[in-house]
């Protein structure tokens, strides 16, 4: 598969010095998109037959543990046990919405978490059939996982998924099955504060891109230590949109297993307080973006 045809032709130019206005509503100058990604459960696990226990976005050093990981399986299980519900009673309490990258196996573990979404009104996007590395499967497998994943998405919270972001790194064909499986969208890329079109063979894709910078994952390895530092970071990251001329869009990402802990959840409770009501930011599921772009600038 080309380039062209893979919709990953690298364009070092975007929409440069001219920005196109969002118009997002209400007059905000800034749409903010909180993301749950809820993968614990569909991490790799000697229990559930693989042969190594993943330790990824875990706090300790585990580099060690040659076996079975007990310390990095329980960090998993705090997520889905303990942070979820953190979390999810942070955001009904304020009234925000969210968006949740979600792992189907996961899903299919924990039924109440669930129906907390479905109840919350939250939009879930496929995260994987498991938390793996697409960049690993052969293009059948990969196929076959993201079709297996709609499909369990879809039975456990009630609706299709609507978009779609893959751990870290997509395969070269991830974004034209995305379009084949009739995804609208994904985030598969890291590379805008906007959303745009790409074309994918005769077709085109709107890609909704996410971020790794503002992302709780600095907690377990890149310097944020304290919930007073993740305030500061995020404010900031507001902030300098805001006095920026150009609207944008900024994505958040959150781990259930690492910004829930109380430590770190008071900073995330001060942020959402700082822009529940704010006047020029508007708090939005991806799957509000997403279609938002389509009415305010559809596929040329």
């Amino acid at each position: 598969m080309t380039d062209e045809e893979a919709g990953r032709v690298r364009d070092f130019v975007g929409y440069g010095r001219n920005p196109p206005d969002p118009r997002w509503p209400n007059g905000a100058h800034v749409a903010v998109n909180f993301v749950i990604n809820y993968e614990e459960g569909g991490e790799h696990a000697i229990p559930d037959g693989d042969a190594a226990s993943e330790t990824g976005l875990t706090e300790g050093a585990t580099a060690a543990v040659k076996r079975r990981d007990l310390a990095a399986e329980s960090m998993f299980l705090y997520g889905s046990r303990v942070g979820f519900w953190r979390l999810y009673r942070m955001f009904g309490k304020r009234k925000l919405p969210c968006t949740v990258f979600a792992i189907a196996r996961a899903l299919e573990r924990n039924p109440e978490a669930c129906a907390a979404m479905r109840e919350a009104g939250w939009d879930v996007a496929g995260h994987g059939l498991r938390w793996e590395f697409h960049t690993n499967l052969d293009e059948s497998a990969e196929r076959e996982h993201i079709r297996l994943a709609t499909e369990s998405i879809a039975a456990t919270i009630g609706t299709r998924p609507a978009g779609w972001y893959t751990r870290y790194a997509p395969s070269i064909h991830t974004r034209a099955m995305l379009l084949d499986a009739g995804y609208e969208y994904d985030s598969d890329a890291y590379d805008d504060d906007l959303p745009y079109w790409v074309k994918v063979g005769a077709c085109r894709q709107l890609v909704v891109p996410y971020s790794l910078v503002h992302n709780d994952v600095r907690f377990v390895r890149q310097g944020i230590t304290t919930g007073d530092d993740y305030f500061t970071y995020i404010q900031n990251a507001v902030q300098c949109v805001l006095e920026e001329d150009t609207p944008r869009m900024l994505s958040f990402g959150l781990h259930n297993r690492i910004i829930a802990h109380p430590g770190r959840a008071l900073g995330l409770a001060r942020i959402l307080d700082w822009l529940a009501n704010h006047p020029r930011v508007w708090v939005t599921r991806r799957v509000d973006i997403a279609r938002h772009w389509k009415r305010a600038h559809p596929a040329a």
